[in-house]
């Protein structure tokens, strides 16, 4: 079985970005047009800070990722330093997904562990297809191949 990697989407990231672009590009335009009689050149430093919340939210996205491997799953948290848990997926008792309204909407979910003798950890919040995931994570703990869907006819 190949390895694979889990991590948040970045759908929310990406449209964060695309606000701040826009509010940018608003602030901007108003300068030129409106402001610039008014309030100094060092306002023009100001409108690119809307880009720091993107870039943090991307940051903490790089941060953490879930590693499947064949027979185990290890979950990555940090940047500069890093904590790593490790599960043996035939420990795996169970993977919940919770999917709210607004993650419905947008495909998304959280995906949370439970484990013999650790109980139930959620270790990732907005995973892109989090049944698909479960579900081949169950297959892999199970040690069946992964489920393939029936030929179309």
């Amino acid at each position: 079985m190949n390895d694979f990697t889990i991590r948040p989407t970045l759908k929310f990231i990406q449209a964060g970005t695309i606000a701040a672009a826009l509010v940018f590009l608003a602030l901007e335009i108003l300068y030129l047009t409106q402001w610039r009689d008014q309030v100094g050149a060092w306002v023009m430093a100001l409108p690119p800070l809307i880009f720091l919340w993107p870039l943090t939210r991307w940051l903490r996205w790089r941060s953490v990722r879930i590693v499947v491997m064949s027979d185990r799953l290890r979950y990555e948290k940090g940047l500069v330093s890093k904590d790593v848990r490790t599960l043996e997926l035939n420990k795996l008792q169970c993977v919940n997904v919770h999917q709210g309204m607004m993650q419905r909407v947008f495909g998304v979910g959280d995906i949370a562990f439970e484990t013999a003798g650790q109980g139930t950890w959620t270790p990732m919040r907005h995973v892109d297809h989090p049944q698909r995931i479960a579900d081949e994570l169950m297959n892999r703990g199970l040690g069946s191949a992964a489920i393939q869907p029936p030929p179309s006819a």
